[in-house]
Protein backbone atom coordinates (compact mmCIF):
# COMPACT_ATOMS: atom_id res chain seq x y z
CA UNK A 1 0.00 0.00 0.00
CA UNK A 2 2.54 2.44 0.76
CA UNK A 3 4.60 1.46 -2.73
CA UNK A 4 0.97 2.21 -4.28
CA UNK A 5 0.79 5.27 -2.23
CA UNK A 6 3.93 7.14 -3.32
CA UNK A 7 3.91 5.82 -7.06
CA UNK A 8 0.51 7.87 -7.21
CA UNK A 9 2.02 10.79 -5.45
CA UNK A 10 5.06 10.54 -8.07
CA UNK A 11 2.25 10.39 -10.72
CA UNK A 12 -0.34 13.21 -9.35
CA UNK A 13 3.24 15.69 -9.21
CA UNK A 14 4.25 14.89 -13.14
CA UNK A 15 0.77 15.91 -14.54
CA UNK A 16 0.62 18.95 -11.78
CA UNK A 17 4.18 19.90 -13.45
CA UNK A 18 2.89 19.10 -16.85
CA UNK A 19 0.11 21.31 -16.75
CA UNK A 20 2.29 24.24 -14.86
CA UNK A 21 3.53 27.53 -16.56
CA UNK A 22 0.77 26.86 -19.29
CA UNK A 23 0.69 30.47 -19.81
CA UNK A 24 2.45 31.73 -23.10
CA UNK A 25 5.51 31.21 -24.48
CA UNK A 26 6.79 34.78 -23.78
CA UNK A 27 7.57 35.96 -27.43
CA UNK A 28 8.95 32.56 -28.81
CA UNK A 29 8.05 32.03 -32.45
CA UNK A 30 5.04 29.82 -31.52
CA UNK A 31 4.39 32.17 -28.35
CA UNK A 32 0.21 33.03 -28.39
CA UNK A 33 1.08 36.72 -27.17
CA UNK A 34 3.62 38.78 -28.76
CA UNK A 35 4.58 42.46 -26.53
CA UNK A 36 5.73 45.20 -29.00
CA UNK A 37 7.72 47.85 -26.99
CA UNK A 38 7.32 51.20 -28.80
CA UNK A 39 7.05 54.96 -28.32
CA UNK A 40 3.46 55.59 -27.62
CA UNK A 41 4.19 59.62 -28.46
CA UNK A 42 5.47 58.99 -31.59
CA UNK A 43 3.20 60.00 -34.16
CA UNK A 44 2.30 58.50 -36.94
CA UNK A 45 4.72 55.38 -36.16
CA UNK A 46 2.95 54.91 -32.74
CA UNK A 47 0.82 57.01 -30.58
CA UNK A 48 -2.33 57.37 -28.44
CA UNK A 49 -5.33 58.42 -29.34
CA UNK A 50 -7.93 60.63 -28.13
CA UNK A 51 -9.55 57.97 -26.99
CA UNK A 52 -5.91 57.03 -24.68
CA UNK A 53 -5.52 53.92 -27.36
CA UNK A 54 -2.77 52.92 -28.95
CA UNK A 55 -2.61 53.50 -32.63
CA UNK A 56 0.12 54.45 -35.51
CA UNK A 57 0.94 53.46 -38.64
CA UNK A 58 3.52 50.70 -37.49
CA UNK A 59 0.99 49.49 -34.93
CA UNK A 60 -0.75 48.72 -37.68
CA UNK A 61 1.05 46.92 -39.43
CA UNK A 62 2.03 45.09 -36.86
CA UNK A 63 -1.59 43.88 -35.98
CA UNK A 64 -1.87 42.35 -39.37
CA UNK A 65 0.94 40.48 -38.95
CA UNK A 66 0.13 38.84 -35.43
CA UNK A 67 -3.06 38.42 -36.66
CA UNK A 68 -1.98 35.98 -39.73
CA UNK A 69 0.24 34.51 -37.07
CA UNK A 70 -2.32 33.88 -34.92
CA UNK A 71 -1.25 35.54 -32.24
CA UNK A 72 -2.30 38.55 -29.23
CA UNK A 73 -0.21 41.65 -29.41
CA UNK A 74 0.08 44.05 -26.68
CA UNK A 75 1.66 47.01 -27.59
CA UNK A 76 3.61 48.08 -24.21
CA UNK A 77 5.16 51.87 -23.94
CA UNK A 78 9.04 51.96 -23.52
CA UNK A 79 11.47 54.51 -22.52
CA UNK A 80 12.96 55.07 -26.04
CA UNK A 81 16.32 55.20 -24.48
CA UNK A 82 16.50 52.04 -23.13
CA UNK A 83 15.13 50.04 -25.81
CA UNK A 84 17.65 47.60 -26.48
CA UNK A 85 17.42 46.38 -22.75
CA UNK A 86 14.11 46.23 -22.52
CA UNK A 87 14.36 43.48 -25.73
CA UNK A 88 17.27 41.98 -24.33
CA UNK A 89 15.58 41.11 -20.92
CA UNK A 90 12.85 39.93 -22.67
CA UNK A 91 10.03 42.31 -21.48
CA UNK A 92 9.32 42.97 -24.91
CA UNK A 93 9.81 40.85 -27.96
CA UNK A 94 9.73 42.90 -30.64
CA UNK A 95 10.63 46.84 -31.03
CA UNK A 96 8.82 48.01 -34.60
CA UNK A 97 8.32 51.89 -34.04
CA UNK A 98 10.29 53.84 -37.10
CA UNK A 99 13.92 52.01 -36.04
CA UNK A 100 16.40 52.89 -37.83
CA UNK A 101 19.22 50.07 -38.46
CA UNK A 102 22.38 51.11 -37.61
CA UNK A 103 25.59 49.04 -37.43
CA UNK A 104 25.51 49.92 -33.73
CA UNK A 105 22.16 48.48 -33.28
CA UNK A 106 22.67 45.57 -35.35
CA UNK A 107 25.09 44.50 -32.96
CA UNK A 108 22.72 43.84 -30.04
CA UNK A 109 19.47 43.42 -32.20
CA UNK A 110 18.38 41.10 -34.95
CA UNK A 111 16.45 42.88 -37.12
CA UNK A 112 14.11 42.34 -40.22
CA UNK A 113 14.89 42.92 -43.92
CA UNK A 114 14.41 46.98 -44.13
CA UNK A 115 10.45 48.31 -44.88
CA UNK A 116 10.74 51.80 -45.27
CA UNK A 117 14.02 54.55 -46.28
CA UNK A 118 13.56 57.54 -43.89
CA UNK A 119 16.02 60.57 -43.70
CA UNK A 120 17.08 63.35 -40.96
CA UNK A 121 16.05 66.50 -42.09
CA UNK A 122 15.68 70.18 -40.27
CA UNK A 123 12.30 72.21 -39.18
CA UNK A 124 12.28 75.46 -38.29
CA UNK A 125 9.23 77.70 -37.89
CA UNK A 126 7.69 79.08 -40.65
CA UNK A 127 8.91 81.94 -42.38
CA UNK A 128 11.74 81.56 -40.03
CA UNK A 129 14.48 79.19 -42.35
CA UNK A 130 17.19 81.66 -40.63
CA UNK A 131 19.46 81.04 -44.09
CA UNK A 132 19.78 77.65 -43.48
CA UNK A 133 20.97 75.83 -46.90
CA UNK A 134 22.85 72.56 -44.90
CA UNK A 135 23.68 70.99 -41.68
CA UNK A 136 26.69 73.58 -41.48
CA UNK A 137 24.32 76.42 -41.49
CA UNK A 138 23.15 74.82 -37.79
CA UNK A 139 26.37 76.94 -36.67
CA UNK A 140 25.22 79.03 -33.59
CA UNK A 141 21.67 77.78 -33.41
CA UNK A 142 19.59 76.25 -30.43
CA UNK A 143 19.22 72.57 -31.80
CA UNK A 144 16.98 69.76 -30.96
CA UNK A 145 16.21 66.18 -31.26
CA UNK A 146 15.00 63.51 -29.87
CA UNK A 147 16.60 61.18 -27.35
CA UNK A 148 17.76 57.58 -28.52
CA UNK A 149 17.35 58.91 -32.10
CA UNK A 150 19.06 58.09 -35.20
CA UNK A 151 19.85 62.09 -35.48
CA UNK A 152 20.97 62.41 -31.68
CA UNK A 153 23.42 59.44 -32.36
CA UNK A 154 24.62 61.29 -35.52
CA UNK A 155 25.37 65.00 -33.77
CA UNK A 156 27.01 63.15 -30.52
CA UNK A 157 29.05 61.22 -33.02
CA UNK A 158 29.78 64.52 -35.08
CA UNK A 159 31.54 66.51 -32.88
CA UNK A 160 32.69 68.90 -35.66
CA UNK A 161 29.05 69.51 -35.73
CA UNK A 162 27.98 69.71 -32.36
CA UNK A 163 30.46 71.62 -30.85
CA UNK A 164 29.43 74.38 -33.72
CA UNK A 165 25.43 74.19 -31.93
CA UNK A 166 24.83 76.85 -29.51
CA UNK A 167 22.77 74.56 -28.00
CA UNK A 168 21.83 70.97 -28.34
CA UNK A 169 18.85 69.84 -26.43
CA UNK A 170 17.05 66.31 -26.36
CA UNK A 171 13.54 64.99 -25.72
CA UNK A 172 11.52 62.43 -24.72
CA UNK A 173 9.37 62.49 -27.53
CA UNK A 174 8.98 64.98 -30.87
CA UNK A 175 5.73 66.40 -28.94
CA UNK A 176 7.76 68.25 -26.64
CA UNK A 177 10.12 69.16 -29.29
CA UNK A 178 7.96 70.80 -31.83
CA UNK A 179 6.12 72.85 -28.52
CA UNK A 180 9.93 74.30 -27.91
CA UNK A 181 10.45 74.99 -31.50
CA UNK A 182 6.78 76.70 -31.70
CA UNK A 183 8.03 78.55 -28.52
CA UNK A 184 11.22 80.03 -30.08
CA UNK A 185 13.42 77.46 -27.36
CA UNK A 186 14.76 75.77 -30.05
CA UNK A 187 15.86 77.36 -33.54
CA UNK A 188 16.07 73.66 -35.48
CA UNK A 189 14.93 70.70 -35.03
CA UNK A 190 16.43 67.77 -36.73
CA UNK A 191 13.73 64.60 -36.87
CA UNK A 192 12.60 61.57 -39.42
CA UNK A 193 11.28 63.50 -42.19
CA UNK A 194 8.03 61.19 -42.01
CA UNK A 195 7.83 61.82 -38.15
CA UNK A 196 8.12 65.45 -38.55
CA UNK A 197 6.00 65.65 -41.94
CA UNK A 198 2.96 64.31 -40.05
CA UNK A 199 3.56 66.60 -36.65
CA UNK A 200 3.63 69.35 -39.23
CA UNK A 201 0.46 68.27 -40.67
CA UNK A 202 -1.30 68.54 -37.51
CA UNK A 203 -0.43 72.53 -36.73
CA UNK A 204 -0.98 73.96 -40.26
CA UNK A 205 0.61 77.03 -40.70
CA UNK A 206 3.42 76.63 -37.57
CA UNK A 207 6.35 74.74 -39.24
CA UNK A 208 7.94 73.95 -42.15
CA UNK A 209 10.68 71.28 -43.74
CA UNK A 210 14.00 72.46 -45.36
CA UNK A 211 14.99 70.35 -47.64
CA UNK A 212 18.23 69.65 -46.48
CA UNK A 213 19.42 65.59 -45.01
CA UNK A 214 21.29 65.30 -41.98
CA UNK A 215 23.41 62.35 -41.99
CA UNK A 216 23.09 59.50 -43.83
CA UNK A 217 19.48 58.58 -44.86
CA UNK A 218 18.78 55.74 -42.76
CA UNK A 219 16.02 52.52 -43.54
CA UNK A 220 13.63 51.56 -40.78
CA UNK A 221 13.58 47.42 -39.57
CA UNK A 222 11.66 45.69 -36.96
CA UNK A 223 13.96 44.26 -34.22
CA UNK A 224 14.21 41.22 -32.53
CA UNK A 225 16.50 40.19 -29.75
CA UNK A 226 19.60 38.88 -30.90
CA UNK A 227 18.88 35.02 -30.74
CA UNK A 228 15.69 35.06 -31.45
CA UNK A 229 15.84 34.23 -35.00
CA UNK A 230 12.59 32.00 -34.93
CA UNK A 231 10.21 34.85 -34.16
CA UNK A 232 12.06 37.25 -36.86
CA UNK A 233 11.81 34.79 -39.67
CA UNK A 234 8.42 33.95 -38.56
CA UNK A 235 7.47 37.81 -38.87
CA UNK A 236 9.36 38.31 -41.71
CA UNK A 237 7.43 35.64 -43.76
CA UNK A 238 4.17 36.96 -43.16
CA UNK A 239 5.05 40.60 -43.57
CA UNK A 240 6.77 39.61 -47.24
CA UNK A 241 2.76 38.36 -47.79
CA UNK A 242 1.83 41.67 -46.73
CA UNK A 243 3.99 43.24 -49.64
CA UNK A 244 3.28 40.86 -52.07
CA UNK A 245 -0.38 41.00 -51.90
CA UNK A 246 -0.59 45.04 -51.39
CA UNK A 247 -2.10 45.19 -47.68
CA UNK A 248 1.41 47.01 -46.58
CA UNK A 249 0.78 49.37 -49.43
CA UNK A 250 -2.57 49.91 -48.68
CA UNK A 251 -1.84 50.69 -44.77
CA UNK A 252 0.50 52.61 -45.71
CA UNK A 253 -1.82 54.77 -48.58
CA UNK A 254 -4.08 55.06 -45.76
CA UNK A 255 -1.46 56.96 -43.19
CA UNK A 256 0.48 58.96 -45.46
CA UNK A 257 -1.48 59.06 -49.24
CA UNK A 258 0.56 57.08 -50.85
CA UNK A 259 3.23 53.61 -50.74
CA UNK A 260 5.95 54.23 -48.76
CA UNK A 261 6.91 50.19 -48.48
CA UNK A 262 9.89 48.98 -49.83
CA UNK A 263 9.83 45.56 -51.17
CA UNK A 264 12.34 42.98 -49.65
CA UNK A 265 15.62 42.74 -51.85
Amino acid sequence: MKRFFLMALLLLSMVLTGCGGGGDSGGSADSKKIVIGLDDEYPPMGFKDENNQITGFDVDLAKEAAKRLGSEVEFKAIDWSSKEAELKSGRIDILWNGLDITPERQENMLFSAPYMDNRQVIFVRVGDDQGITSEADLAGKAVGTQSGSTAEAYITGNENLLNTFAEFKTYGDYISAFMDLENGRLDALVCDEIVGLYNMSKQPGKFEVLNITVGPVSEFGIAFAKENTALRDKVQKVFDEMVADGTAAKISEQWFGTNLIKAKN
